[in-house]
């Protein structure tokens, strides 16, 4: 199953920017989950969790797989957040979307 990802709402940045942005995160992402292959079913199974508890649930609110999964799709997102925007994190409003 592949993925798309798109950056938006970085107005200052050229578009050779906003892709190099975009190969630096997808890169960070599929590292941190192993393979690119696997982005799609864990983000997709990250959304049902979310859907179904929120943005944050309560550990004793999931099982021990969706806490697994939920951490681990965490730090793969953080992981590709500040490979694509450095250390900071900072680049004014922009957001990734990722389409499954």
């Amino acid at each position: 199953m592949s993925y798309t990802l798109t950056l938006y709402a970085f107005e200052d940045a050229t578009d050779e920017q906003r892709r190099e942005a975009e190969q630096r995160f997808r890169e960070a992402l599929d590292a941190a989950l192993g393979d690119a292959s696997l982005v799609a079913p864990v983000y997709a199974a990250y959304l049902k969790i979310v859907a179904a508890h929120g943005e944050a649930p309560a550990p004793d609110a999931l099982t021990a797989a969706e806490r697994e999964l939920l951490a681990h799709w965490q730090a793969a997102e953080s992981a590709a957040v500040t490979a694509a925007f450095g250390p900071n994190r900072y680049m004014g409003e922009a957001q990734f979307e990722i389409g499954i």
